[in-house]
């Protein structure tokens, strides 16, 4: 087995301002209650700080398989797996994976196999929770199509990752654009407090490993293999 390599952080860099913000302000109001009012008082807005630390934690991941091993897009549980037209990247039918992503999931998104960047499109939309199939139509997503560098039947394997937004989150953020080559497993943004994050794949072009109720976590779960595939060129990084 092939074990990918990837750069270590502690938080997230697309965190990094609410981290500053919140260090400036419940880490100065922690300062201020503790040292004006009593160390106790210090708690309250030590708790927030706290949670927002974790909520933007980027753990290390060790990217399991090889270039045919599609890997989880995000952390969370596996919520839907349906059969679905997609005309925007696949161009027919596909298999959509949905995971619902809880508030204390890790919430960055990973690219499930490696490949070039041929599709990214915003929509502004609604806030319906995350679980909701609703979301998936209708809330505020962020579409990221991608050419895989396998090509089963002697053709790329086209895919697509869906950010959706939730009922609290307000901010998807993508780091990727068209052309973007990504490593398998490669963070190409987060989705910012309860969300939803779906990954579409042609019908027949894998073999699903994951089921409903399934708890996965991004760029270490495998979601299943290419059927028929072979790589082009490396893929983790």
């Amino acid at each position: 087995m092939e074990m990918g390599r990837e750069r270590v952080e502690v938080l997230t860099r697309y965190g990094l301002r609410e981290v500053f913000l919140a260090i400036v302000v419940f880490g100065g109001g922690a300062a201020a209650l503790a040292y004006w009012v009593t160390p106790w008082a210090a708690i309250a807005p030590a708790v927030p700080l706290l949670f927002t630390l974790y909520f933007f934690r980027d753990p290390y991941r060790s990217i399991p398989g090889d270039g045919n091993t599609i890997v989880s897009p995000a952390d969370g549980k596996v919520v839907d797996i349906e059969e679905v037209d997609e005309p925007e990247v696949i161009g027919g039918k596909a298999v959509r994976v949905g995971i619902f992503l809880s508030i204390l999931d890790v919430h960055l998104n990973r690219a499930p196999l490696a490949g070039r960047v041929t599709f990214v499109k915003y929509r502004p939309g609604k806030f319906f929770a995350a679980f909701n199939k609703r979301a998936s139509a209708e809330n505020e997503s962020n579409t990221v199509g991608l050419e895989a560098d396998v090509t089963p039947g002697g053709k790329p394997l086209l895919l697509k990752v869906k950010q959706i937004s939730g009922i609290i989150a307000r901010r998807i953020v993508c780091a990727c654009n068209e052309g973007h080559e990504l490593a398998r497993g490669e963070r190409f943004g987060m989705i910012k407090f309860g969300s939803r994050t779906e990954l579409y794949l042609p019908v027949g072009a894998a073999e699903l490993a994951v089921g409903i109720g399934d708890k996965v976590r991004g760029g270490r779960t495998v979601i299943g293999t290419v059927a028929g595939a072979s790589g082009r060129k490396g893929d983790e990084g």
